[in-house]
């Protein structure tokens, strides 16, 4: 059956086919209740003329509908025309993996980078239970954005047996009516069990998984043999060329991994899919010699295949292999010492001077964060006698103590307070410097390395007083080398985001960097002979690694474990601090409908940007685990509607009318500022001469847009922007910080920003003097204005959430309302509160981080 332009499907309207093949035919069709343009793939009609298969497949369709994932081809509804039924989808712009491997093999980096985001959509339909059964090239599409999705969950199970076995060539195969050697997958992709008949399960489509990654890195496939029938004799019996032998630059590390989702016997194989995402991260973040769980050779597996024990055994030191990242017949593996088992976050930890003790302060079971030490084979940790919201920055050899009290919190990962020296037993701190972010002592332990702030501008001084080193993003983790002529820290491009890269700036303030920026990077130290730097970071997603570079530039990862690892310290033995941490960004909010509060979180790390007038609607964007290295800007219905994905970027607000969505394009240098349509259009770049973008929107009731940077080099400000030229019009003076996410007033007349010393005022937008606003308090962000313009609400970023109605005229406060989730233990600060100006509804999103600390030997 053929559809011509313009034929209904139901609600939707065929625009033009996009191609055709043995499961059915491809349409461009347009749903005009959104605005958007789909996919339908029409299915043939033999498909409803057997119940049993029609029921199956309405029960797969609707089961590859639930899976929510950017690596998987989103399924938005199910139907029936005429008899046959059809799918909708997402639309996609850009090319399958066939497509792509048709002009030879994946350069090694590349053919990763695509793996890591197979395996991490594979690991989100495995986790509810859906497997593929038919993973291949042509069921694998690259993105214009070199995003991977896979295509056809739940199709390739209703696939029958070909009755005749046919000729397979080693030509790339494209989509037909019969393609020969499919028994429930294709024949060059099929896994063993497949070939036998067998159960499947995911370790299934890990084998097709590993024949795919085969074919990316040497351009040939792994079991090419001249009929189906012999290639699944080969699957069966035969083991694949080395890859080594095929194309001589393709790293050991890569092929050891290839190898191992390649086993003949499925318990040998990565057994999950998430693993295998992790083991294939370790690789695109490391050298060649990547740690990699063992391969053992052909006739050692053989061998271990026809005793149930010893491949028993083997799964098991396998396990405990890639648990500590470490190669099976190296050196004994890091053991772990748990030191804390509290509920809450920790901030910082370092080993005491006597070598045996660690020092560590913690936000635990909602309490301010404290001061404790702990030490090695004693249980419990110790209070250490410190002002409540005291935490730890360094211990010096001697013993003596930097900590920050007066703590605020400025914006996203950043906060500030007061450096104070006082002694380890604790007491009164002295206080000794004010806007300090980080320190760390240099050797003696008589002077420090600061890290300080100003409004938008983060500076090194090494030492302090002596500035080296100045940014507009921010800059943390400073670590002094051993011999105090090096300061190593995380140098973060965007302001209160933790993607960034290891750099080391010297005594004369030349400044280095180690390694590319990473999409989270936090905690590093010091290697104990002082050749590296050891830190932890993730290439994409948020769990992280614990690698190491040398000042050389030569990177390798040293531990991987599940989870995010945080690295705290490193003593001169080589012991190693870290924690081991669980992350969340949880969006909540009260909407209408609904008398309690709700979250409407999509992934991990859902950050609420923007709230419309009647609560109806959220802008918000993912920037975590779930959306591996990108970030995507989404829109959602209060009423838990699933989300829609706009673009990518870093969302910042929607348009008056609704019909936009500003986005933050960082993928550019410079920064700019994008337009992305929430219904049909097309989008828009915002752009200005020698300008860098760090926010923008519209301002109230209007369609103007205004821009957030720096012009030239010059200090960053708020700017009209005029859509017609691209010039721009100063609002405000340079050097200042917008109050909150709702700087501006619901008429449209002021914007409240805050100086260095830390007045907040009233800047009229179309001219005249500025006036005080009164009734804020220090660090307190404004998440709306009342509907007349005379009240602001005002908040702390703190958990519990206190929301204040502040006068603007004459500062007078009262208590709106507190807002906190259940449990406020790991809650962090709170990002972005937004409130409705009748007051009535609000939207915020906070930061979970349940943390475990742990002394690791052995790490090498």
């Amino acid at each position: 059956m053929t559809l011509v332009a313009g034929t209904k499907l139901g609600p939707y309207e065929i625009l033009a086919e996009l191609g055709a093949g043995g499961m059915g035919e491809v349409y461009r069709a347009r749903d005009p209740r959104l605005g958007r343009e789909v996919a339908i793939k029409v299915l043939p009609a033999s498909y409803s003329k057997d119940p049993d298969r029609l029921r199956r497949f309405e029960q797969e369709a609707r089961a590859a509908g639930q899976l929510n994932h950017p690596n998987i081809l989103t399924v938005y509804e199910f139907g029936v025309h005429e008899g046959a039924p059809f799918i909708v989808s997402e639309l996609l712009e850009g090319a399958t993996l066939r497509g792509r491997l048709s002009g030879g093999p994946i350069p090694s980096r590349k053919a990763v980078e695509y793996g890591v985001q197979i395996g991490q959509g594979l690991a989100a339909a495995h986790e509810k239970g859906i497997y593929h059964r038919d993973l291949k090239p042509e069921n694998l599409f690259i993105t214009r954005d070199e995003r991977v999705k896979i295509l056809d969950f739940g199709l390739a199970k209703l696939v029958e047996p070909e009755a005749v076995p046919g000729k397979v060539t080693s030509l790339p195969t494209t989509p037909s009516v019969t393609e020969p050697g499919k028994v429930m997958g294709t024949a060059s992709y099929m896994s063993p069990e497949q070939v036998r008949g067998e159960h499947t399960d995911a370790r299934s489509d890990i084998f097709a998984f590993g024949a795919v990654l085969f074919e990316m890195l040497s351009g040939t496939r792994a079991f090419a043999r001249p009929t189906a029938a012999e290639t699944m004799t080969a699957i069966l019996r035969e083991e694949p060329k080395e890859l080594s032998a095929l194309k001589a630059d393709i790293p050991p590390a890569f092929e050891r991994l290839v190898q191992h989702c390649l086993e003949k016997d499925a318990g040998l194989r990565f057994q999950s899919a998430r693993d295998l995402a992790f083991a294939l991260e370790s690789v695109s973040g490391g050298s060649s010699t990547a740690a990699l769980p063992a391969v053992a050779p052909p006739e050692a597996k053989r061998r271990w295949a026809g005793r149930a024990a010893a491949v028993a055994a083997a799964a098991v030191i396998v396990a405990m292999a890639f648990w500590a990242g470490t190669r099976l017949g190296r050196a004994p593996s890091p053991e772990f010492k748990q030191l804390t088992f509290s509920r809450g976050t920790i901030e910082a930890a370092r080993f005491a001077s006597d070598g045996q003790s660690v020092i560590y302060s913690a936000e635990w079971d909602g309490k301010p964060a404290a001061v404790l030490s702990a030490k090695m084979g004693t249980p419990g940790s110790t209070l250490l006698d410190f002002p409540a919201q005291t935490n730890l920055l360094a211990v010096s050899p001697t013993g003596e103590l930097v900590v920050l009290v007066h703590t605020t919190h400025e914006a996203g990962y950043i906060y500030r307070g007061v450096l104070a020296r006082a002694p380890a037993s604790g007491g009164a701190p002295r206080e000794v410097l004010e806007n300090v972010q980080y320190a760390d002592w240099l050797p003696g332990g008589q002077e420090l390395a600061v890290v300080r702030s100003q409004p938008r501008e983060y500076t090194l001084e090494f030492p302090a007083g002596k500035p080296l080193y100045k940014t507009r993003g921010w800059i943390s983790h400073l670590r002094v080398s051993p011999d105090g002529q090096e300061a190593a820290f995380i140098d973060h491009p965007i302001y209160g985001d933790d993607r960034g890269q290891i750099s080391i700036l010297d005594r004369a303030g030349h400044k280095r960097d180690l390694t590319p920026v990473y999409a989270t990077a936090w905690g590093l130290a010091w290697s104990p002979d002082g050749r590296e730097i050891w830190f932890a970071a993730a290439a994409t997603g948020g769990n992280r690694l614990m690698r190491a570079v040398s000042l050389s530039a030569k990177e390798r990862v040293l531990l991987r474990i599940p989870g995010s690892l945080a690295l705290l310290d490193v003593s001169r033995s080589g012991r190693v601090l870290l924690s081991r941490d669980t992350v969340r960004m949880r969006l909540m909010g009260l909407f209408p409908g609904s008398s309690s509060e709700r979250d409407i979180s999509w992934l991990d790390w859902s950050h609420v940007r923007d709230l419309t007038p009647d609560g109806k609607m959220v802008l918000f964007d993912e920037e975590g685990e779930g959306t591996g290295p990108r970030y995507l800007v989404c829109l959602r219905n209060t009423d838990g509607s699933p989300a829609v994905q706009l673009g990518e970027g870093y969302a910042t607000e929607l348009s008056p009318d609704g019909k936009w969505a500003a986005s933050l394009d960082f993928y550019q240098s410079p920064a700019r500022l994008i337009l992305l349509p929430t219904g049909a259009g097309e989008t828009k770049v915002i752009s200005a001469p020698s300008f860098e973008a760090t926010w923008g929107g519209w301002l109230p009731g209007s369609q103007q847009l205004y821009l957030v940077g720096s012009q030239s080099g010059e200090p960053p400000r708020y700017y009209l922007n005029s859509l017609k030229d691209g010039s721009l019009r100063p609002l405000t003076p340079p050097g200042l910080r917008a109050i909150g996410p709702r700087p501006f007033s619901q008429d449209g007349k002021w914007i409240a920003m805050v100086g260095s010393d830390g007045k907040a005022t009233l800047f009229p937008l179309e001219g005249g003097q500025p006036r005080p606003l009164p009734g804020l308090e220090a660090g307190e962000g404004i998440a709306g204005w009342s509907a007349d313009s005379r009240f602001v609400y005002a908040y702390q970023h703190s958990m519990p959430v206190r929301l204040f109605r502040v006068n603007i005229a004459t500062g007078a406060r009262e208590l709106s309302r507190e807002i906190a989730p259940g449990s406020i233990a790991g809650a962090g600060a709170s990002a972005h509160v937004l409130i409705t100006p009748d007051g009535r509804y609000y939207a915020y999103s906070y930061s979970s981080m349940l943390s475990d600390l742990f002394v690791v030997d052995g790490v090498k």
